[in-house]
């Protein structure tokens, strides 16, 4: 029989993952190199020797452990396109040898050593993942089921169950219906078995395949019986004496609350009640998963409301938050009082007060104002507590519950509260601080403004309680943040009064304010700091009166100051580097901002085209930076700028093109990719006919974009809208470049029609709007930049069929459309009929576009009833030329 190969017995596979692990830098380099080597000259051997590491007994450990990572990660990766390579491996090698490491897996899952187990199980189900889709290993599952069965040997059957578990987790990835109805039927009867299971490690095995497995159990839950029995053994589960079950069960509890909320009437009252007492007596980690239960409950309520509110009548909404209400509320507020000591300055912290206060939030927006009553005593009898606990947890109900309940009931109490919050941010402990700051925030998020008849912010009070928030700037880092966003929300609230803003008097003590706790020394710990001033800012500027104008053109030298000052800073290691452009992104944010605001009115728009050479001169400086979110940022900004200079942008396009090409060219990338493909729109209305030198490179670069696998797909539906700018900038030039752009808008179109039948797939059915957006107006570009170019219609003759075809798809899944795609298609069929003359024949042929009219003139959307008469007109036009012949 065919020996398999095997690495050279000059390498000691052992002595080598030794050296890996190695703290001598060298030895663990040169280690590292070697192994590279032979997974690249011989595979099959290298992945081989590393199953009978994995396997060996009286190998180390932690050599065993890196043999088992190493295999595991030689059969699959995050990025697609190596994922695909390492799978092509895989399936090259002979197949005598794979049947050899697939033995070699199986026989290592009752390994004594724990961490051996559990790596060997994760191997097993990474080639499972790769041959079950093929039917390559079909006794896989079987041998599997078999093993957890087993009465002799308990690591064995733990192993399974984690193999079992670890399978159902990769194949819930897969596009394919891999496990067929009698495979989950298997699975989950081992899975049951191991939970009912004495021993506490094959019980936790056992609970924590079934949270894999859940995605697979839908006609299992459609069974009263089977759901009956998989809803005892998971509660059981979920007052088992061992803790690390209990987490388990309840995570499966949580799943099930999500993906099966539709059969839990008959469950929930047995659920709230080990629920609500594992709150109030479990360990904390049992606790905060029994919370995680109400919370998605409480998320699954909203989304349905909110679907009923839409007019989705069949949706069901079991009101299990307004039930439960009464009786959850105080265990959620009991939470509250269990905070850790400085939670305040990690951001990362995660414990029972939060997670209650988090829940309690979620609660507020499910029921509303019903929720108001029930909090509101315990605020009362805690507030004025003497211990920093109880004042802080009462802030902390109060600004939970301020989303949900109608604004307009909440805005006395809120207007009441405000003075003594002010008062509380004097408060000792810089915990009450941080949360008063927050629920400040909070108040200007959801209750100022036009959100309630009763003004909770106002011209009488505004000075008062931003002298607290400007001297709230100067404190403790965590707590500026904090400040910063009440300031961002407090701008936001007032935006639509912006010229009689009482914000006005105050504009330049904000600003002021918000550069130095921008700027404060120890930012460099706080980044978010930095951040948090630097979006307040852009939101004081954006929300802005006429009257500060001046203060915001005298901005520019200043920003563009510290912009170039970061051009100095030292940038030697990656973390200097990121900080750096984490900097120069928020700068060029800011510049962006005050170009938009300085860009609405003509008298302010003039003393823009006075700073744009150095502001320019700045953007391409700071693409020597090879930050992503830099380059996204400063591309940001040029687009802004290119729209308020207009065609005096020409004298940039030479520096700046080759940045452009750049941009586009980012497939890794693919967000700055997205906002280069936006900033080449912004350049065509900004240059118009003068983009026309350009275009050979950017279009070469578009179609070459849409052509590769390598970029994330929803980057192409904005590109196809490009076109549409580019034709609509340069009209007849664009002839050049039509057949091309034509070739790649009908593949998208067909694309888009046979995604269609697709409606199950929630992502894939947004994507092809966001495509059949992106067609749209592409096609509509193209008509109506081509308008004046002669024999206009004759050229079109030969797409007219597919575009309609298009449509026609449109119309007949109307159920699948948002506005936004009918508003773009009623236009589209509009400037189609406008271009092709003497064509009333085709339309006649197409009863459905009549349909799709009457459609659009009864819309809710004024915009699509006057496009829909337009069309009427054009389209009355053309049959009437049919009649005329």
């Amino acid at each position: 029989s065919q020996q398999p190969p095997t690495m050279s017995v000059n390498m000691d596979l052992t002595q080598i993952l030794q050296e890996a692990q190695s703290a001598d830098a060298t030895l663990r380099d040169d280690a590292e190199r070697k192994l590279r080597h032979m997974q690249v000259t011989d595979a099959a051997g290298f992945l081989h020797s590393l199953s009978r590491e994995l396997a060996s007994a009286d190998k180390p450990v932690d050599t065993r452990r890196l043999a088992g990572l190493i295999l595991k990660n030689a059969l699959d990766a995050k990025d697609e396109k190596r994922k695909a390579e390492l799978v092509s491996q895989w399936l090259a090698i002979n197949n005598s040898v794979k049947e050899e490491i697939k033995a070699s897996l199986l026989a290592t899952l009752p390994a004594e050593i724990s961490e051996v187990r559990q790596t060997a199980a994760m191997v097993i189900a990474k080639v499972g993942a790769i041959e079950l889709p093929l039917k390559a290993w079909p006794q896989l599952l079987e041998s599997l089921v078999r093993a957890s069965e087993s009465t002799s040997h308990p690591l064995l059957v733990q192993a399974a169950l984690f193999a079992l578990g670890f399978i159902c987790e990769e194949l819930a990835e897969h596009e394919m219906e891999v496990l067929q109805k009698e495979d989950v039927d298997r699975i989950l009867t081992a899975v049951a078995q191991g939970i009912k299971c004495e021993n506490m490690d094959i019980k936790l095995a056992g609970t924590e395949a079934l949270y894999n497995a859940l995605e697979f159990a839908q006609s299992n839950f459609e069974r009263e019986g089977e759901r009956d029995y998989l809803m005892q053994i998971t509660c059981e589960a979920a007052e088992c004496s061992d803790e690390r079950v209990q987490v388990a069960a309840f995570s499966c509890l949580v799943s099930i609350a999500g993906a099966y909320y539709e059969i839990l009437p008959a469950y929930i009252s047995h659920i709230f009640e080990i629920s609500t007492r594992a709150i109030k007596n479990c360990d904390e980690n049992v606790a905060l998963q029994a919370i995680e239960f109400w919370s998605t409950i409480c998320e699954e309520e909203i989304e349905r409301k909110e679907m009923i509110e839409e007019g989705h009548g069949s949706v069901v909404h079991h009101r299990f938050v307004n039930q439960a209400l009464p009786h959850l509320t105080p265990i959620l507020l009991a939470t509250l009082l269990k905070q850790e000591e400085d939670q305040d300055l990690d951001e990362c912290a995660w414990n029972l007060s939060m997670a209650g206060g988090t829940c309690l939030g979620y609660a507020a927006v499910a029921v509303g104002d019903e929720i108001v009553p029930l909090v509101m005593p315990f605020i009362q009898e805690n507030i004025n507590q003497t211990n920093w606990r109880n004042r802080e947890a009462a802030t902390f109900a109060f600004g939970s519950i301020l989303e949900g309940p109608n604004p307009q009931n909440l805005a006395p109490m809120c207007d009441q509260a405000m003075q003594f919050l002010l008062q509380a941010m004097k408060d000792p402990s810089n915990q009450v601080k941080d949360t008063t700051a927050w629920t400040i925030g909070r108040i200007c998020e959801f209750c100022h403004g036009e959100k309630g008849g009763h003004q909770v912010i106002r011209a009488d009070n505004v000075q008062s309680i931003l002298a607290v928030l400007l001297e709230g700037l100067k404190g403790e880092p965590h707590v500026a943040e904090k400040i910063c966003g009440a300031i961002h929300y407090l701008a936001a609230g007032f935006e639509d009064m912006a010229e009689q803003s009482p914000l006005t008097p105050y504009f330049q003590s904000l600003l002021q304010g918000l550069l130095e706790a921008a700027d404060r020394a120890e930012v460099a710990q706080y980044t978010s700091l930095r951040s948090s001033a630097y979006e307040a800012l852009n939101e004081v500027v954006r929300c802005s009166s006429a009257e500060t104008s001046e203060t915001v053109t005298q901005m520019i030298p200043l920003v563009m100051q510290k912009l170039a000052e970061t051009f100095t800073m030292p940038a030697v290691t990656a973390f200097d580097r990121e900080k750096q452009g984490e900097l120069q992104g928020l700068l060029c944010g800011v510049l962006q901002v005050i170009i938009q605001k300085l860009n609405l009115k003509e008298d302010t728009k003039h003393t823009l085209h006075s700073f744009a050479d150095q502001m320019m001169e700045l953007f391409l400086h700071v693409f020597a930076c090879r930050s992503a979110t830099v380059h996204e940022e400063a591309m940001l900004a040029i687009g802004a700028l290119a729209y308020a200079v207009g065609d005096g942008f020409e004298k940039y396009m030479p520096g700046f093109l080759p940045y452009l090409l750049t941009g586009l060219k980012n497939f890794s990338e693919y967000q700055v990719c997205t906002v280069t493909v936006g900033v080449v729109g912004d350049l065509s209305r900004a240059l118009e006919n003068k983009l026309s030198p350009h275009c050979d490179s950017i279009m070469v670069q578009l179609l070459q974009d849409l052509q590769s696998d390598d970029l994330h797909r929803s980057v192409k539906p904005a590109i196809l809208s490009c076109f549409g700018d580019i034709a609509l900038a340069i009209g007849a030039e664009f002839t050049n470049y039509l057949p091309y752009a034509m070739q790649m808008l009908q593949s998208a179109s067909q694309l888009s029609i046979e995604t269609a039948s697709w409606a199950e797939d929630e992502g894939l059915v947004d994507y092809n709007n966001l495509l059949r957006i992106g067609i749209c107006e592409a096609y509509s570009g193209i008509l109506v930049g081509l308008r004046d170019v002669p024999g206009r219609s004759e050229g079109f003759r030969q797409y007219a069929d597919t575009i309609l075809s298009f449509i026609d798809s449109i119309n007949n899944h109307r159920g699948q459309v948002n506005q936004e795609v009918i508003r773009a298609t009623i236009a589209l069929l509009g400037d189609l009929a406008d271009a092709l003359e003497g064509m009333g024949a085709l339309f006649r042929s197409k009863p459905s576009l009549q349909e799709l009219v009457v459609y659009c003139m009864s819309a809710e959307d004024t915009q699509i009833q006057q496009t829909a008469a337009w069309v009427t007109e054009v389209l009355q036009k053309r049959l009437q030329e049919v009649g005329a012949t």
